[in-house]
């Protein structure tokens, strides 16, 4: 189609400016939009086609269509004119540059519109939109010659792109932020749009995108990140070619793109920049980074989009798919876990299986090889084991693919054939079965697995594979690699078959005694590895009844085998004696023999230096693998102590010499055997205590730990009552929690201990409580921990959950706060400016104070039947108003004036409640109106927080006197009821009676005193009284005498009066 040739004369400035302009769109932004030209039929059509793309994008392709017929009869001249649409258009009229003008018109119309506003991206995208379609219709004009030409041909469409965007570019600069995040979103869009742009464009759009990317609105950042995504990619595409392009500019622009990654503080600007910048070998450690992003929705993003774009997992390095694993399953938000259980089962499945899902959508059909490569691409050997992750992806496995589940077949060519996969498959499908489901699956796993006696045959088989292997490496000097790995692998299997055993049912007699025969003769084997040891004697107390019997039995089948593993050890190649005992060997060392012949002499110290040096190795190894045995019996042992004789002869014999040992690993074990010993006997824990705090003060670092955790689980078992009578105990702790700076693991270990004794409310006493809590608040904010993460983490949770827990925590809390605040305060100034920067390293004191009174708030506390998402009100606010009694008595006392500073706006923090208790109310409203008039502070802030609280209580006192005022009135309208009604009676019964004068009258004169009654005291007295007749005798009429007026208002002031006082 040719280009059309203007056939008109060009429009000038005075046309335009003869007739009156339009006012443009009032706007608060800087945009600068043109003066308005006069309106046109070429406008109407184009407006037209804008007005109807902003209301729905369900007709934008019908609008681009119609927008580009405009278009073509603009730029074009018609191969065949249609004389009916000449005759009713006036396109004619009208060339390309109109059309660009017009269009970018509209375009400018859209560049101030708010974020919120809805018809701003539908017009971006309208936009878009028909730029491509141009662009591609103008490609289809120009056929193949130019198709393939080395530079960008130019096309009506391309002009208006480099128009429409040289236009919009200045926008980026603007002070407007709307008008920012409009330039940049349809620049960015407009980029992902087209396929070319011209190279001279390419660069300017390069610069002005740059540079918003340090903008300081987040969504002209995220907008500005999507172009520059693009355009790194097809840079990096471009450096194939070294020769046409700048290395240095596009590696830049990456490195750029990279660290706004990793360090913008938007998570939407993270998250486009993962979504849109290219996966390359330089670029992927980077994105998937991003798995341990602060922001939930960018750690599901990698889950979701990134690794599905990604392609084939099995790119991957092992260590890396372990990571992402593991990160994504224990990832702390749902939503993140399961997208990451939808990667695995439905995603890396399916590339181990070598098919792709079908069109559909539906998963293609469970293949078990598909299943096993899966296992091995994730190393199920290393984890598969505890604590591993492979467990927590099989399970969500095993959830979300019911097919597979009743796909599996075990059946005895599974078992005979077993890998380090297929054995998993197995264990955790039983274990799935058996734990989820509230019993659902149970019948499955039944139906699937073999009974007990065919599986001990299997783990039988398998046993003996493994120690074959073990005892082949350990007589070879030089071990292949290929060999121990084999032997990993085979114990591997055998570790995964006991945990299936551990789950069965042992109704069945015969397979009962099977497996217990075969456990106990392999327990007696020397070279059993430790974790298969564990878990054989866990499947032997399984067995064995659960009462005091079954586990008399079970400790006198251990000590057998510990016996037997004993004298193997023993009788294989041993030199020396058969002592039993675990004294040193070291000890029995003899010294040099008699140098009766030089040269032999030394040959016999030489051959006994290296005998003693083995037999200290042979005894240590005995002696190493026994308490092993011990130790994982003690784990599995619930009984008193002195009420086993098998346990109190392995005490004696066993576990006591290996405590006196000299060699170092020996005396640990047996430290750990002697703690696990001392939980079933109280008397026995009460004897060694000073045992384990003297292991503590003098051990390593490991050592203390081991002490701390044997320490809190007789404190967890016994009770408190030992901390209480061993004053020195509190003292390891304290020492503990304050070893950061030597040991950190220890500080980490302490702090979980305490924690524990606290939060379980093993420690009551209120000094020894107030101490531990005081010294863990300090250890929370001190700087010195600040690297180390497990006291860090650990006090992140205790802390709150203690105090919102119970009412009594949040008061003894209250009673360190302000000690805990002052040694910090403390801390905070003996800290050198030089060596780091407090700011940073150290939270204000300020902010420690908030977060101490909003540990203390009454209304995050836990009530028992009360929601945790109630009104809560009106509490019971004792704790704070306590805690403003303790600041205004430390603001009374010696404090230096900056820590006044610090702790007297507290005070405007504290939550008042007018359901307190009154007592307290009226007294802390006395303190505070004192301090209010000693002008008990001096700085603004103090006196502010001080006035805050002042009129707070006094509201609420007030509000208590009005109310007593009230209660007293009505108590009196009561009374004056009651008593009037007496009076008009006796008065009546006095008209009408003719008695004997010893009758007396009383007449009560009310008055009214606003809505009250107000009785007034009137005394009686006889007429003969009166006149001084002693008798009273008379025949008088009773007559009451009445008090004069004045009288009676005197009366009545002295009874108001005794009523307020």
């Amino acid at each position: 189609m040719p280009a059309k040739v203007s056939s008109r004369s060009s429009r000038t400035s005075a046309t335009a400016s003869n007739r009156a302009s339009k006012a443009s769109r009032a706007s608060t932004s800087d945009l600068d939009i043109p003066e308005e030209t006069p309106e046109t039929q070429l406008r109407k059509q184009i407006c037209a086609v804008f007005r109807d793309a902003q209301k729905t994008t369900a007709t934008h392709r019908k609008l681009a269509v119609t927008l580009r017929k405009i278009h073509e009869a603009c730029c074009y001249e018609p191969t065949r004119p249609n004389k009916k649409q000449a005759a009713t258009t006036d396109h004619d009229d009208f060339d390309e540059a109109d059309f660009n003008t017009e269009f970018t018109r509209c375009v400018f119309r859209i560049m101030p519109v708010k974020k919120s506003e809805s018809v701003g991206d539908r017009t971006i995208r309208f936009v878009g939109l028909f730029l491509r379609h141009a662009n591609d219709k103008d490609n289809d004009l120009l056929g193949e010659t130019d198709a393939d030409a080395s530079t960008m041909p130019e096309t009506p469409s391309s002009r208006l792109t480099t128009q429409v965007m040289e236009a919009v570019l200045p926008l980026l600069t603007s002070k407007d932020k709307f008008v920012r995040y409009r330039s940049t979103q349809l620049i960015s869009h407009i980029i992902n749009s087209l396929d070319a742009i011209d190279d001279e464009l390419f660069q300017k759009l390069r610069q002005g995108l740059l540079k918003r990317i340090r903008d300081k609105e987040a969504v002209v950042r995220s907008q500005a990140v999507l172009g520059l995504g693009r355009l790194a990619g097809n840079q990096i595409e471009g450096m194939e070619n070294p020769d046409d392009s700048d290395d240095d500019a596009e590696t830049g622009l990456l490195e750029k793109l990279l660290e706004v990654l990793q360090n913008d503080p938007s998570a939407e600007v993270r998250r486009s920049l993962l979504v849109n910048l290219p996966i390359l070998p330089n670029t992927l450690p980077y994105l998937l980074e991003r798995a341990r992003d602060q922001d939930a929705a960018t750690r599901r993003a990698v889950y979701s989009r990134l690794l599905p774009a990604l392609g084939d997992f099995r790119h991957l390095s092992l260590s890396m798919r372990e990571k992402l694993l593991r990160w994504g399953l224990r990832d702390r938000d749902e939503n993140v876990r399961k997208a990451a259980g939808r990667l695995f089962r439905d995603r890396w499945i399916e590339d181990c299986a070598g098919v792709n899902q079908s069109e559909e959508g539906e998963p293609a059909a469970p293949t078990l090889e598909g299943l096993l490569e899966l296992l091995e691409r994730i190393d199920v050997v290393n984890s598969g084991v505890e604590n591993g992750v492979a467990l927590e992806a099989m399970k969500g496995f095993w959830e979300g693919r019911p097919d597979y589940r009743a796909a599996m077949e075990f059946d005895d060519k599974f078992w005979e054939t077993l890998s380090a996969e297929s054995v998993f498959v197995a264990r955790s499908f039983n274990e799935f079965c058996r734990t989820e489901g509230n019993g659902k699956y149970e019948g499955l796993v039944e139906e699937k697995l073999p009974e007990v006696t065919k599986i001990a045959y299997f783990l039988e088989r398998y046993l003996n594979v493994l120690i074959e292997a073990i005892r082949r490496v350990n007589s070879q000097s030089n071990v292949e690699e290929d060999e121990e790995e084999d032997t990993v692998e085979q114990e591997f299997i055998v570790e995964q078959l006991l945990h299936i055993v551990l789950t069965l049912d042992y109704s069945d007699e015969v397979g009962r005694r099977k497996m217990f025969a075969l456990l106990r003769q392999a327990l007696s084997i020397p070279e059993l590895p430790d974790e298969v040891t564990k878990l054989t004697i866990e499947v032997l107390r399984d067995i064995c009844a659960p009462d005091a019997a079954g586990e008399k039995e079970f400790c006198s089948i251990v000590l057998e085998a510990v016996a037997d593993v004993h004298d193997a050890i023993v009788d294989d190649g041993a030199t020396g004696d058969g002592d039993e005992s675990f004294h040193s060997a070291r000890s029995e060392v003899s010294g040099a023999s008699t140098p009766t012949k030089k040269g032999k002499a030394t040959k016999d110290d030489e051959m006994s230096e290296e005998e003693s040096r083995e037999k200290a190795i042979k005894e240590i190894m005995i002696n190493m693998k026994c308490l092993h045995i011990v130790q994982c019996m003690l784990s599995n042992v619930e009984g008193n102590l002195q009420e086993n004789d098998h346990l109190v002869s392995m005490l004696n014999n066993l576990v006591v010499p290996a405590v006196r040992s000299h060699e170092a690993p020996v005396r640990e074990r047996g430290l750990v055997c002697l703690g696990l010993c001392a939980l079933l006997d109280r008397s026995l824990a009460e004897e060694n205590l000073t045992l384990f705090m003297h292991f503590f003060s003098k051990g390593h670092a490991a050592l203390q730990i081991t002490a701390l955790q044997i320490l809190t689980d007789i404190l967890n078992v016994h009770g408190a009552q030992l901390l209480t009578a061993n004053p020195t105990l509190l003292k390891v702790y304290v020492k503990a929690l304050r070893s950061g700076s030597r040991h950190p693991e220890v500080q980490g270990a302490a702090t979980v201990a305490v924690s524990k004794l606290l939060l379980g409310r093993v420690v009551t006493d209120h000094e020894t409580s107030s101490e531990l809590l005081k010294t863990l608040i300090v250890a929370y904010f001190d700087p010195s921990t600040a690297g180390n993460q497990s006291v860090r983490q650990a006090l992140n949770y205790f802390l709150p959950v203690f105090c919102y827990s119970r009412a009594e925590n949040q008061d003894l809390l209250r009673s360190v706060a302000l000690d805990a605040l002052h040694a910090l305060y403390n801390i905070r100034e003996g800290i050198d400016d030089d060596e780091m920067d407090v700011d940073d390293e150290m939270a204000s004191l300020n902010t420690i104070g908030a977060c101490l009174v909003d540990w203390t708030d009454p209304r995050k506390c836990y009530m028992p039947g009360v929601p945790m998402d109630a009104d809560r009100k009106n509490v019971n606010g004792d704790v704070h108003l306590d805690f403003a009694a303790d600041i205004l008595e430390k603001l009374d006392g010696n404090l230096g004036k900056e820590e006044k500073k610090i702790i007297a706006p507290l005070l405007g923090k504290l939550y008042i409640s007018p359901t307190s208790t009154e007592e307290k109310l009226r007294t802390l409203y006395e303190d505070v109106s004192a301090g209010v008039e000693d002008g008990l502070l001096t700085d603004a802030t103090g006196r502010n927080a001080l006035y805050k609280i002042h009129v707070s209580l006094g509201k609420i006192v007030n509000a208590l006197n009005e109310g007593d005022k009230m209660s007293r009135r009505s108590r009196s309208v009561s009374v004056a009821h009651s008593v009037a009604t007496t009076a008009t009676a006796t008065a009546d019964r006095t008209a009408t009676d003719d008695g004997d004068g010893d009758d007396d009258a009383t007449v009560v004169i009310g008055r009214r005193s606003g809505d009250a009654t107000v009785l007034e005291e009137v005394r009686e007295e006889d007429e003969g009284e009166g006149e001084g007749d002693g008798d009273g005798d008379g025949d008088g009429d009773g007559d009451t005498v009445i008090r004069r007026e004045q009288e009676e208002e005197e009366l009545v002031d002295e009874l108001l009066s005794d009523e307020e006082r």
